[in-house]
């Protein structure tokens, strides 16, 4: 999404996105995450094993659909003008209530629930909603909290 006014992004509670483009989560992305994190239970990268769980092979990390965040929001969360920078200012909550298959297809929608200004930042709270192609359940659900430096 393009740039907005600051004035218009204070006025954009309730406001949400249509849905962004479609990634594939694959194994080699799954297996990165591992690798980056230490995390390498059998559940993420070992395909075989995986196969054989309930949950019929190789899923991502939860922190993984939460590591995806900024990109998947790169095209459809709006951004003030004038910003310096922006960062993650935390988490609200997160629930992850759906695994995310190796191959699944995931896409994020993006609802703003709270915009301020605090000490010459703008703060922005929104509920992320990664959702699986095909899947009833949504993959995760956050409440995120970002902080916009602007001129």
């Amino acid at each position: 999404m393009p740039t907005v006014p600051i004035s218009e992004l204070l006025q954009m509670e309730g406001w949400e996105s249509p849905p962004g483009d479609w990634l594939t989560i694959t194994q080699e992305r799954v297996d990165q995450f591992a690798d980056a994190t230490l995390d390498h239970q059998f559940i993420h990268v070992d395909p075989e094993r995986a196969a054989a769980t309930p949950l019929g092979g190789p899923i991502a990390h939860g922190f993984l659909t939460l590591s995806l965040l900024p990109h998947l929001s790169e095209d459809i969360a709006p951004t003030p003008e004038g910003v310096k920078m922006a960062f993650n200012y935390g988490l609200n909550k997160v629930r992850f209530p759906r695994p995310v298959r190796v191959g699944s297809d995931i896409r994020l929608r993006w609802k703003i629930q709270d915009v301020s200004e605090r000490l010459g930042r703008i703060v922005v709270i929104a509920k992320a909603t990664v959702e699986i192609k095909g899947e009833p359940k949504p993959a995760m659900v956050a409440e995120t909290v970002t902080m916009f430096v602007v001129e």
